[in-house]
């Protein structure tokens, strides 16, 4: 069976927090999709030259076929990057996207600000959640419990605080989703 991800993204995201997880997944056999605001080379917080990823659905597109996307992807990751996060987390379909990825109880792996789309999105709600250290507040308000461990499996959610877990935070992802697919949820 192929394993497909999908990568929720804006212009001004964190460079490490798109690239080594669409690598690394990529590494391990998945298709991985990448949703942008635009289908050129996408801006970088950093602009690492020479690395990228492509924009493979704009997320115009997306909107209108979230339908499919619940239905034809075992993993969703939510990257950080302030920039990119204070765009995306005004995108109402695309947070009513993630409530709905959530209620069917699939896996979703946020890193850093990403966790502003759960918190956008109301899917983290007594979950412990880890994040940015200026989220805290931010998420202790929205009903999680805040923490800075380096990654926090919280039911059907996956959080890290900082792109320096980067390693762990990818591992524990593809081990949390391999569990998941072989007990067939």
């Amino acid at each position: 069976m192929s394993k497909k991800a999908l990568i929720i993204t804006w212009s001004g995201f964190q460079d490490q927090e798109v690239i080594y997880p669409y690598y690394r997944l990529l590494g391990a056999g998945f298709k991985v999709e990448v949703v942008a605001d635009k289908r050129d080379e996408l801006s970088r917080v950093y602009g690492i030259i020479g690395v990228g990823v492509p924009c493979h659905i704009l997320i115009e597109d997306f909107k209108k076929n979230t339908e499919k996307y619940l239905l034809e992807y075992d993993l969703l990751i939510l990257p950080g990057g302030v920039k990119s996060l204070e765009k995306l987390r005004q995108e109402k379909d695309v947070l009513d996207f993630i409530s709905a990825w959530s209620a069917k109880g699939k896996l979703i792996s946020s890193t850093c600000h990403g966790a502003q789309l759960l918190i956008s999105a109301k899917v983290g709600k007594g979950k412990k959640v880890a994040a940015y250290y200026s989220l805290e507040d931010d998420v202790n308000n929205a009903g999680s419990i805040y923490s800075r461990e380096p990654v926090v499996v919280a039911g059907n959610l996956i959080t890290s605080p900082h792109y320096d877990f980067m390693g762990e935070w990818m591992e524990t992802t593809i081990k949390e989703l391999d569990r998941g697919l072989a007990s067939g949820k």
